[in-house]
């Protein structure tokens, strides 16, 4: 028998012309993971993208898989019912600040606390691009934007925070800048399984440019990224003297290693069934302008939402027998109208 053919980025890359603004982001995240997926084991005919609205949304279209564009936030839903009704597939859930966390909010967050077994990359640039650059639920307050000139009063979501306190069993955080990151951060979630939430920090060069340059330009990355790596003593800095610990009062707060002593310093542990941890991790940086961790903050197990669900249909005909469709439409529970 021939060997099979080794696979390359062209197989996962449509024909479609990509159209996104020159310079955004998306095309970053778009190459990384078109680069990655001959190296994740998958044949294309065995991937789902399902998207919601918005410009990361385009995504299915430059994939050469099945894709989904679906409805405004509704993408998690979609997807769902294609994780459940062909477990055997790849789901891809591809959503962005506005998309996901407001119109879908209740959408991710039920996915998330089911378990259901996909990955989702929510893209976060901290503003709506498609609709020409209304402030979204991730943007920081007092954003003067066209549909807040006078500044927003919303508090923002951070995402992590959001996607932990819906007990999700991944949870992790990466750039656009930096492909190698994304591409570990990538493999690792498809290879959970159950709800892997992965935020991406992701650049609008034109409605919202340099939203994250205070932590993400090649100057500013040594002392200002966090880079979360299980079971190492989480530090950082140019000359790695700084370090991450948990005060009396279990918050997270970044010490100065010299004066606090190495001991003091928060060995991280992404396998703490408990996410109290993970969610002081998350809360360090209420806004991408002071050091930021990234990378996974939690994996942990527990059984997905399909194969529960398989479970359950599996002794209800155990128990039942075949069900009788005929049987259930003519049954004493319906009746006629008119």
């Amino acid at each position: 028998m021939a060997d099979p053919v080794a696979l390359t980025r062209k197989d996962f890359s449509s024909d479609q012309e990509v159209r996104w603004c020159p310079g955004c982001g998306d095309y970053s995240v778009l190459t990384a993971l078109q680069l990655l997926m001959p190296e994740l084991g998958g044949k294309p005919e065995n991937q789902v993208f399902v998207s919601g609205i918005g410009c990361s949304s385009r995504f299915p279209y430059y994939m050469n898989t099945y894709g989904v564009h679906s409805i405004h936030g509704r993408a998690p839903a979609v997807a769902t019912g294609v994780a459940v009704a062909r477990p055997d597939l790849d789901v891809w859930v591809v959503t962005g600040d506005g998309d996901g966390l407001s119109i879908g909010g209740n959408h991710l967050i039920h996915a998330l606390r089911r378990n259901v077994n996909f990955t989702i990359l929510l893209f976060n640039n901290q503003i709506y691009g498609l609709t020409k650059g209304q402030y979204s639920p991730t943007s920081e307050l007092g954003k003067v934007t066209k549909s807040s000139p006078f500044g927003s009063l919303d508090h923002p979501f951070n995402p992590l925070s959001l996607a932990l306190g819906a007990e999700a069993t991944f949870v992790a955080r990466t750039h656009d800048m930096d492909r190698k990151h994304m591409q570990q951060v990538f493999r690792r979630a498809h290879e959970h399984k159950g709800s892997a939430f992965v935020e991406i920090y992701q650049n609008c060069n034109v409605f919202n440019d340099g939203a994250f340059s205070a932590i993400l330009t090649k100057d500013n990355r040594p002392e200002m990224l966090i880079e979360l790596r299980h079971g190492e003593p989480i530090r950082f800095g140019a000359e790695n003297d700084k370090g991450v610990r948990l005060n009396k009062y279990g918050e997270a707060e970044i010490v100065d290693i010299g004066e606090v002593g190495e001991d003091a310093v928060l060995v991280h542990d992404e396998f703490r069934t408990d996410p109290t941890v993970a969610f002081a991790l998350s809360r360090l940086a209420d806004h991408p302008i002071v050091p930021t961790p990234v990378g996974v903050f939690r994996a942990v197990q527990r059984p997905t939402y399909e194969s529960e669900v398989q479970l359950q249909l599996a002794a209800a005909q155990e128990q039942r027998g075949p069900g009788d469709l005929g049987a259930l439409i003519g049954g004493p529970n319906v009746w006629e109208v008119g």
